[in-house]
Parts: structure tokens; C-alpha cells; sequence
């Protein structure tokens, strides 16, 4: 139950800040929602939907597979290489990303398209310089070998996972 509220807690501060109260308050407050809907308000529906929904199913994986949260100060304890982690190693990035795609077809504003290219951009630099060392670090090998078969960014078809095994250890015998 407590790893549940953690994971709610980061839900609401993290990606509802970055997704929800940002745009609205900072950059959509005027904009309000459309008396009548588009095409356009229509086709942001499956983006919001699948954004939403990737993320879920991440945080999920977090908590049940991976035994934490996503917070850098509450990591999962094992490496989560399942679901949509076998497809590319940053879903919960791009669920976020997708969200706010949507939230951009939706209100058609220039200031959330540079949003979100802001957003994809700090992410891949937050991605590269902290995240991917602290996971190298934490799960050494495991980690390199997942890297090399998935994708930061892009999703494709799973490779064959590669089993790494502990360092042989001479003390043990």
C-alpha cells in the first residue's frame, strides 16, 4: 500500500506538473476548452488515451516487477525490462510526451508545440547526464546488456534478451 502512495504522489507532483498544471496554468489559461469540437479535438483524444495509458502501465511495472517508483530518490530495486520496456527503454518519457501532444492538436498553440520541444529536449539531456549512469552504476552489466538490445527513443521489435549473470565471485567457493 505505502509503494502505492508513493507512486501517486510522484504521479500527481512529476508528470501532473510537467503535463497538467504547466500547460494549463502557464500556457493555456486563456485558451479555455472549445464550445464546439473539431477533427482536430477529436484526433487529440487517442494521444491523451495512450499517453495516459502507457504511463500507467509503466508505473505499474515499477511498483509490481521493479519493487519502486520512478523517483530518482525511490528507484525500483530490480531493472524492469517487461511490457513496454521491451520495446524502448524510456516509455514513461514518451507516455509524458505523447500526453502533451495531444494537449497540443487539441488547443492548436504555439507555445505548447515549443513546450513540448523544450520538454523532449530536457528530458533527453536529463536522460543522458544523470539517468542512464545512475542505472549503469546500480545494475552494471544487466543495464549495458539491456542497452544494447532497446532503444533510448525509438520503439522497435524486441531483440532476444541477453542473460547476464553475477560476477564470479572466489570467495564464495
Amino acid at each position: 500500500m505505502w509503494l502505492f502512495l508513493k507512486n501517486l504522489l510522484f504521479t500527481v507532483l512529476v508528470p501532473g506538473f510537467v503535463a497538467g498544471w504547466v500547460p494549463w496554468v502557464f500556457l493555456l489559461r486563456r485558451a479555455g476548452l472549445p464550445a464546439a469540437w473539431t477533427l482536430r479535438h477529436y484526433a487529440a483524444l487517442p494521444l491523451f488515451v495512450t499517453g495516459a495509458a502507457f504511463y500507467l502501465a509503466c508505473l505499474w511495472l515499477f511498483g509490481t516487477n521493479g519493487r519502486g517508483t520512478p523517483a530518482p530518490i525511490d528507484p525500483p530495486k530490480r531493472l524492469v525490462m517487461r511490457g513496454p520496456y521491451r520495446w524502448v527503454r524510456n516509455p514513461m518519457y514518451l507516455a509524458v510526451l505523447l500526453f502533451v501532444l495531444g494537449e497540443v492538436v487539441f488547443f492548436w498553440h504555439l507555445t505548447l508545440a515549443l513546450y513540448l520541444v523544450f520538454l523532449a529536449s530536457a528530458f533527453q539531456v536529463f536522460v543522458v547526464a544523470v539517468e542512464e549512469d545512475a542505472l549503469r552504476r546500480r545494475f552494471g552489466a544487466i543495464y549495458s546488456d539491456y542497452c544494447n538490445v532497446t532503444n533510448r527513443w525509438l520503439p522497435r521489435t524486441p531483440k532476444p534478451r541477453l542473460e547476464t549473470v553475477a560476477p564470479f565471485d572466489a570467495r564464495l567457493r
